[in-house]
């Protein structure tokens, strides 16, 4: 038979802060736990929609020749792009006059560009591709100083909102990543 010592052996009083011990450790957990959560971008897959918006040539120009699916309108256009998927910022559906529309808001920078470049090339189209399926243009009928183009899509008006979210999505990766490499 083994004998216990006095000081080993710890009386049965119960301590006033046990309930406070519990919680604290609770609590504890719970922050630790929090740590090792990562924070996804897009929380639900998606399958992302890479808009870039190119210019029509010039007459005599050399270009690439791109057909709208709905009309059938060929349209002869620079080989690059004047504005690609790190340029937009946000979409939108736009209620205009003539129907539901594409809205792209573009960057700062972007904006500018737009300026620039619609001020010498009036009477010329912007050509709308989507994950490089050709599927709007735009008459460059004035200045586009506001950063924002809207733009007629010759798609069905029921696929226009799913687009939307889609290029919301893409546009919000794209600008998290620029975000992540800036810091890098």
């Amino acid at each position: 038979m083994t004998s216990c010592s006095a000081d080993v052996i710890r009386p049965a009083v119960p301590c006033r802060w046990a309930p406070l011990r519990g919680l604290l450790a609770v609590c504890a957990l719970a922050l630790l736990a929090g740590c090792n959560t990562t924070r996804s971008v897009s929380p639900t897959p998606y399958e992302p929609l890479v808009a870039r918006l190119f210019l029509e040539a010039k007459r005599g120009e050399a270009g690439i020749g791109v057909t709208l699916p709905r009309s059938g309108l060929t349209i002869n256009v620079a080989p690059r792009p004047v504005l690609v998927e790190y340029d937009i910022v946000n979409a939108e559906v736009a209620q205009v006059e003539l129907g539901r529309c594409l809205m792209l808001q573009l960057t700062p920078a972007a904006a500018r560009d737009l300026y620039r470049f619609s001020v010498v090339s009036l009477g010329r189209r912007l050509v709308l591709s989507l994950n490089d399926q050709v599927v709007g243009a735009r008459p460059i009928d004035a200045a586009i100083a506001d950063g924002v183009i809207l733009i007629f899509l010759e798609l069905p008006d029921e696929e226009l909102a799913p687009l939307v979210e889609r290029l919301k999505l893409t546009a919000a990766d794209v600008a998290a990543a620029a975000r992540k490499a800036r810091k890098s």
